[in-house]
């Protein structure tokens, strides 16, 4: 199933991003485009949200310099633009496999494209690697170990259906019952001419 292999890339991005575990670090995607393009697109995806969450961490710090957190908030800036990106590089990899399907008179669209499914799923991954860390913190109360466990499991099962929903929308694209059609999230606020303080900077 498809959400295995994303699942399992997901948690080999986060594992070798704990290596060094920094922002800075190289980037080094591990599956050639042209090989396994899907593959190549995953590992990027989850790569960029596990230096975002990061960056999420980094900012919040209350006595953080204030130039260094607009600094800081440019590259998160990016980060989403790359994220948005990177989204629609894969969704655009299924209309390319499914192109040739035909779609059945009765089928419907699902309201959100595969790739926003996937991209919840790859946040999902974060989500279960840091509350498991919760779980097992020797420096954390045995009842917030506790709570944090209860919280796992419910992200857990959270994985589980997200899965299976990814599973069964691609089979219900590749069998004709539903049908892709993919909407740009065509952001204003990155863009010199629809932002009107970047368009009054010219």
């Amino acid at each position: 199933m498809f959400s295995e292999k994303a699942n399992a890339i997901f948690q080999d991005v986060i594992k070798t991003y704990k290596v060094l575990n920094t922002v800075d670090q190289p980037f080094s995607n591990k599956y050639n485009k042209d090989q396994d393009l899907i593959a190549h697109l995953l590992y990027r995806k989850c790569w960029i949200d596990t230096v975002q969450w990061a960056y999420e961490d980094i900012i919040r710090d209350p006595n953080i310099d204030p130039v260094a957190a607009l600094k800081l908030k440019r590259k998160i800036d990016a980060s989403n633009q790359d994220r948005t990106d990177t989204v629609e590089f894969i969704d655009s990899y299924f209309l390319d496999k499914y192109k040739d399907v035909t779609v059945k008179p009765n089928a419907k669209i699902n309201s959100e494209s595969p790739a926003w499914a996937i991209d919840r799923l790859s946040i999902l991954a974060l989500k279960i690697y840091h509350m498991h860390l919760e779980t097992v913190r020797e420096d954390a109360s045995e009842a917030h170990k506790a709570a944090c466990q209860k919280k796992l499991d419910v992200l857990l099962e959270q994985r589980v259906d997200l899965s299976t929903a990814i599973d069964d929308l691609l089979n219900d694209i590749a069998n004709g019952d539903k049908y892709m059609k993919v909407y740009k999230q065509m952001k204003m606020y990155n863009d010199n001419e629809l932002n009107p303080v970047l368009r009054g900077q010219k």
